[in-house]
């Protein structure tokens, strides 16, 4: 019978220096950017698909697929994706080839990303930026600002 082999666990003696700490510390930092950013974008195309939705459902009676991708611009099976997330979200219902409609919690988030898209067009506006252009941009920047900075924009407005 052969001799057994035993494995080595030789541990490393590697010293590390403060320029690998100090880098290593940074990649994890950017790492994190990275993982908010990520998530943050996720939220966001979330929070347009709601709103999206419900603003169907009131011309409509109802979303479709179809006109979720003629207005995203998005091709219908990166609608059917996104919608399959929301769906795991809890925040649509939906069965193939029918219709979308918001669950209780999606049209909470719709109502809201709605409330606060209309009030960075009311900032834009109120300091001066013609219409279609606070649109465009109330669109770029409403997911991505902090309580504090809505509650600023609403006392500038006299909303408070």
């Amino acid at each position: 019978m052969p001799a057994k082999k035993t494995s080595s666990t030789k541990k490393s003696t590697r010293v590390r220096k403060p320029a690998d700490e100090a880098r290593s510390r940074a990649a994890a930092q950017q790492a994190a950017r990275h993982s908010r950013i990520r998530r943050d974008h996720s939220a966001e195309i979330a929070e347009d698909y709601v709103e999206l939705i419900a603003q169907l459902t009131v011309e409509r009676g109802e979303a479709r697929t179809v006109e979720l991708a003629e207005r995203l611009g998005v091709s219908h099976v990166t609608v059917t994706k996104t919608i399959n997330r929301l769906k795991r979200e809890g925040l649509v219902t939906s069965e193939p080839y029918r219709s979308i409609f918001l669950t209780e919690r999606g049209k909470t988030l719709a109502e809201d990303s709605a409330a606060r898209h209309e009030l960075v067009v009311r900032f834009l506006r109120k300091l001066g930026v013609n219409a279609g252009d606070a649109e465009t941009d109330a669109e770029g920047i409403e997911h991505h600002l902090s309580k504090a900075t809505l509650d600023a924009m609403r006392a500038f407005l006299g909303e408070r």
